[in-house]
């Protein structure tokens, strides 16, 4: 299982293989999993090589990169994404590398006296633990919830799929819609791009930006790609009772022409008192072949 630093995009880096798999994090700006995909395959994920400034967001006196990947991002509760989220995205951090897998850390964020990264453990070839965390170095308490983002690139033939519900008799399903949002989306509650079916909420994406977020006691999410063969999962514990992001602890977000597809979980609120650290915790399965679109098909893969 080889392990070994480097550059990615002339930026500091860290590489991890396995007969089935290839990751790339970076953390010479922010901290971020630049780099996901088959041995031998092509990166599953939007990582944007080309034109470094192509996604940036600007606030008066500041601007973000959006680069791509997979990033963690802070929640406030009644607040989800505020402007705290972005602040350390864009600033060089650490890594420390172990014989199991590695951890990239981010620069101390100075207004929130937190730092936040994330470590990558290898389970087996084809599944990996990623966690995702922050800590509280402050002397006050911190009021945090972790929100973890997985940009994918998506072909004419990915599919995603979240499994609804927990098979109880009383069973439901939780899908908070969005019509728009920070100047973003279609300006309509209706949208073709979602449909759902007997035990799952799948999308195909056509390019229109939009976002659902919703409650999945499953709390799993599946990139199912015919064209390149292959199904990626992530799945994270589902804490019943507990106080999520918008009642959701599952999202999906299409970009404008299907530019990315965010695969997006969360953890629930906490708060942590001084030297405390949350942690959200993830599993990502990847292998060769693509899997019926249900439910029961996701839970059976990331089981």
């Amino acid at each position: 299982m080889p392990i070994r630093t480097c550059t990615h995009a002339g930026l500091a880096a860290v590489e991890l293989t396995t007969p089935a798999m290839r990751l790339v994090a970076t953390h010479g700006a922010g901290t971020r999993i630049a780099w996901f995909g088959a041995a031998g395959g092509d990166n599953l994920l939007l990582w944007d090589d080309a034109s470094p400034l192509q996604y940036v967001r600007t606030a008066p006196g500041k601007a973000w990169n959006l680069r791509g990947g997979h990033r963690v991002w802070t929640a406030q509760m009644g607040a989800d994404e505020s402007e705290s989220t972005y602040r350390p995205d864009d600033t060089p951090g650490t890594a420390q590398v172990r014989s199991d897998g590695f951890t990239v850390s981010s620069a101390y964020d100075g207004e929130t006296r937190t730092r936040r990264g994330i470590d990558v453990h290898v389970l087996r070839d084809d599944r990996l633990e990623v966690v995702n965390w922050i800590v509280n170095e402050g002397d006050m308490l911190a009021g945090v919830g972790l929100w973890a983002l997985t940009c994918s690139k998506p072909t004419p033939a990915t599919r995603y799929v979240i499994p609804l519900g927990d098979g109880a008799e009383w069973d439901t399903a939780t899908i908070t819609v969005f019509r728009c949002w920070a100047g973003h989306g279609t300006r309509s509650f209706r949208e073709e791009q979602f449909e759902l079916t007997d035990d799952a909420y799948v999308l195909t994406p056509r390019g229109r930006e939009t976002k659902r977020m919703v409650s999945a006691p499953a709390g799993a999410i599946a990139m199912v790609d015919a064209q390149r063969n292959l199904t990626f999962a992530i799945r994270t514990e589902w804490q019943q009772d507990a106080a999520y992001p918008a009642n959701a602890n599952i999202a999906m977000y299409v970009g404008p022409e299907n530019f990315m597809v965010e695969m997006e979980t969360m953890g629930p609120h906490a708060v942590l008192k001084p030297g405390r650290r949350l942690e959200h915790r993830q599993e990502w399965t990847l292998r060769a072949g693509a899997i019926p679109l249900t439910g029961a098909a996701v839970r059976q893969f990331t089981a």
